[in-house]
């Protein structure tokens, strides 16, 4: 295969991953991925897109809305970084019901089929057609195919086809084993972590960097210490789902395995990037992931409608810098990267997960990149502005205009400053568990 941008790399196999002979035997302490096969780029990075994926929507008022995954996809090609040496496309399938078994209940996934085909009109009870989750036509396809792209990108970095692969359209970190929620109907996150598990994989880490807890990662993975699941986020007690707090910290059986930072509300760049520095690559470290699996929801940005938090869009692409370093420090350049919320579909979304798809390409592009004129037209025809009329909102430049600084841990501990705070209650409650001193690691 010739990674060239439009070369499909790898569809989500149908078969139930547990039928893997790899997964059926004793797997060494160190399992590690296959190799890349010879010839291959060592940066190799697959993104996952098809058109289909905009079939995700609920409706045309919903905040979920599905232009942003196609700006997005546009962005990064008009600025090049689509046909970048490399770069390779994963063209995802509708996943079996086999695969989507492998993190949600069969019930469930019953459920999501009748009220696709109009079986039923909706299951409340599953939280399938509430104000958040909406029913709308073929429901469970659109679903299950961005579970499925992200399963693919799972599978093709451990069998070593690629070391990065980002899928925008995925992230839908709420939906739990039996429900739908927060805009989620499919885990695909939790699916892609299980498949490789699945695979043979012992230590798999998560790091959600959403403005809303990823509760629905957590709960799958809840007592399972293969999975370090870590989430920053708005604190619960003023943003749905009101949860993830410093001592929500993991099952019997996998203690510390959960970590949770909740930030304050208004919590800026400053704030979240501090907090981010101060827990992440500690755990990281100890923990010794063999994948790495991100979450880069861009809802915490100031201009997102739904959310508390300021960040800018240069915080957020530092996050994605940030990812990239971690996944080459930690875990063997091994990373799966995955949307996720952001609901300024025309001015935040497209920048900021062009940021990350370029930062998976290993060339992060500069903020002071400027926007093609063709796809400023785009975005202005999308968002119903009309020949003539002002392009507000319709941004010029990949930059907020923004400095991005943050003061590090090591500075000190600041005791009467909110975000200080979280952190120091997280560091406490989790550290110790990893063999990490709160004060002083």
């Amino acid at each position: 295969m010739t990674n060239t941008p439009n070369d499909a790399i790898g569809t989500v196999p149908g078969a139930d991953p547990g039928t893997d002979p790899s997964a059926e035997s004793s797997p060494a302490p160190r399992a590690a991925p296959v190799p890349a096969p010879a010839g291959r780029p060592s940066t190799a990075t697959a993104v996952v897109w098809d058109e289909a994926l905009l079939g995700y929507k609920f409706s045309t008022a919903h905040p979920m809305a599905p232009v942003r995954l196609d700006l997005t996809h546009r962005l990064s090609q008009a600025l090049g970084v689509l046909d970048r040496p490399g770069v390779g496309l994963i063209k995802p399938e509708v996943a079996s019901d086999e695969v989507l078994a492998s993190v949600h209940d069969p019930e469930y996934i019953r459920a999501v089929r009748a009220v696709s085909t109009g079986e039923v009109a909706e299951d409340l009870e599953r939280g399938l057609g509430t104000d958040d989750n909406p029913v709308f036509p073929h429901i469970h396809e659109a679903s299950a195919r961005i579970l499925g792209g992200s399963v693919a990108a799972a599978e093709a970095i451990w069998t070593g086809e690629v070391l990065h692969a980002v899928n925008f359209a995925g992230g839908l970190h709420h939906a739990g084993r039996g429900k739908a929620s927060g805009f989620c109907i499919y885990n695909d996150c939790a699916a892609a972590i299980q498949r490789l598990l699945d695979r043979g994989a012992q230590r798999v880490a998560y790091v959600d960097l959403d403005a809303h807890h990823g509760d629905g990662v957590e709960s799958i993975f809840w007592n399972d210490p293969r999975v370090l699941t870590i989430s920053i986020h708005e604190t619960g007690i003023s943003l749905f789902p009101g949860s993830g707090f410093a001592n929500d910290s993991g099952g019997p059986e996998a203690l510390g395995s959960a970590v949770n930072v909740a930030l304050p509300p208004g919590t800026g760049d400053a704030g979240y990037l501090r907090a981010t520095h101060a827990v992440v690559p500690q755990l990281l470290r100890a923990f010794d992931p063999q994948v790495l699996v991100t979450q880069h929801g861009c809802d915490g940005h100031g201009e997102d409608p739904l959310t508390n938090l300021r960040m800018s869009v240069e915080g957020q692409r530092q996050l994605a810098l940030d990812a990239s370093d971690w996944a080459r420090d930690f875990a063997g350049d091994r990373w799966l990267a995955t949307g996720g919320g952001g609901y300024s579909p025309f001015s935040v979304v497209p920048r900021t997960w062009t940021h990350l798809v370029a930062a998976a390409t290993g060339q992060p592009l500069r903020t002071s990149t400027v926007i093609p004129q063709a796809w400023r037209d785009y975005a202005a025809r999308a968002a119903g502005l009309g020949p003539g009329e002002e392009m507000a909102g319709i941004p010029d430049t990949m930059s907020d205009g923004v400095d991005v600084w943050w003061r590090s841990w090591e500075v000190g501990y600041d005791p009467s400053d909110p975000v200080d705070q979280t952190i120091m209650a997280t560091r406490k409650e989790i550290f110790p568990y990893h063999g990490l001193d709160p004060w002083f690691d």
